[in-house]
């Protein structure tokens, strides 16, 4: 096993100030004690509800914010612990892909000056070897030169993840995070976009983190998933086995409420009550408020552990979820 990137105890806490003179300090727990080993070469799935600290996470592992305890390493080296310099050196073999197409992409520029702008920041090369490379990115990425002189604001949606794609791999990286990079397109351009990182992975040899709350696409794209809730991560599992047989009630519950071609035969416990405040989750696991098998057990927080081959779980239920159908 080949891991390019290693998170230990990974947590992102966000301090909110007090309430009032004498209050006491809030800090909002985004990301809470994540350990999680990712492979070279490997699709792995990120998943969860909205506010569960996908996102968060995912800027963390590109270096965008700093973890408020933890290290997480690229290839055994701890990128919090190098200088300045060094991890702009570093920063070339991950890039990311983001979730606004608009957002994320300059708008006083055209594509073709985003792209340069790209590979000028790391001293490409020279100003024709800079315009080729982008040629042939925009290309890669099924984009024409009639694009590359177009603003954000003369684009569709999915064109503009397009130029946000190929900026992704104009430094040949070796990893990409991909958060939710297809929540804002159109459903008729969200598989032409999937399928088009998927190529790119499969062409270049990427490890893709690909970060979605939609389960059916990570159904199909991923090696290995990990479950997300409120800042933990709950469960990480190859993809068959999470989908054929969950061991964390969450995910069960999660996978119960996918749409299904035939919703009679796909009835089960639904997911119930609201996603707690991370300023102030429960007690113990997280999830217990919300769990159909919880005990006083719960009370303690469940450490993520083995329960079969390759699979981790944070339940103290685990083998009964899984025997549980």
């Amino acid at each position: 096993m080949n891991v390019q990137l290693r998170l230990e105890g990974v947590s992102k806490a966000y301090d909110l100030g007090k309430i009032g003179l004498f209050g006491k300090p809030r800090l909002l727990h985004a990301v809470n004690g994540v350990d999680l080993d990712i492979r070279k070469g490997e699709t792995l799935g990120l998943v969860g509800e909205s506010g569960c600290g996908k996102s968060t996470l995912a800027r963390l592992i590109m270096h965008l914010e700093k973890p408020t305890e933890g290290a997480i390493t690229f290839d055994g080296e701890d990128l919090n612990a190098v200088s300045s310099s060094r991890l702009h050196a570093a920063r070339r073999r991950f890039q990311m892909v983001f979730q606004d197409p608009y957002a994320s992409l300059n708008a006083r520029m055209t594509a073709r000056v985003i792209l340069a702008e790209a590979l000028k920041n790391y001293r490409y090369g020279s100003p024709a070897e800079i315009g080729a490379r982008v040629e042939a990115v925009a290309f890669a990425c099924g984009l024409s030169s009639y694009h590359l002189d177009k603003h954000p604001h003369e684009l569709s949606g999915g064109q503009c993840q397009r130029i946000g794609i190929a900026r992704a791999i104009a430094l040949d990286p070796e990893m990409i995070v991909a958060d939710e990079p297809v929540s804002a397109l159109d459903v008729s351009i969200q598989a032409q976009i999937i399928n088009l990182i998927l190529k790119l992975q499969k062409e270049m040899g990427l490890t893709l983190v690909f970060v979605s709350h939609d389960l059916s696409v990570v159904a199909h794209i991923a090696d290995r998933v990990a479950v997300m809730y409120l800042g933990r991560i709950v469960e990480l599992a190859p993809v068959h086995d999470l989908f054929t047989g969950s061991a964390h009630p969450y995910t069960r519950l999660l996978l119960s409420a996918v749409p299904r071609p035939a919703p009679v035969a796909s009835r089960g416990r639904q997911l119930k009550g609201e996603l707690p405040s991370p300023l102030n989750p429960p007690k113990g696991c997280h999830f217990r408020p919300r769990c159909p098998f919880a005990t006083e057990k719960c009370l303690e927080k469940p450490p993520l552990r083995s329960v079969g081959t390759e699979r981790l779980a944070a339940c103290h239920y685990a083998e009964k979820v899984m025997g549980n159908p």
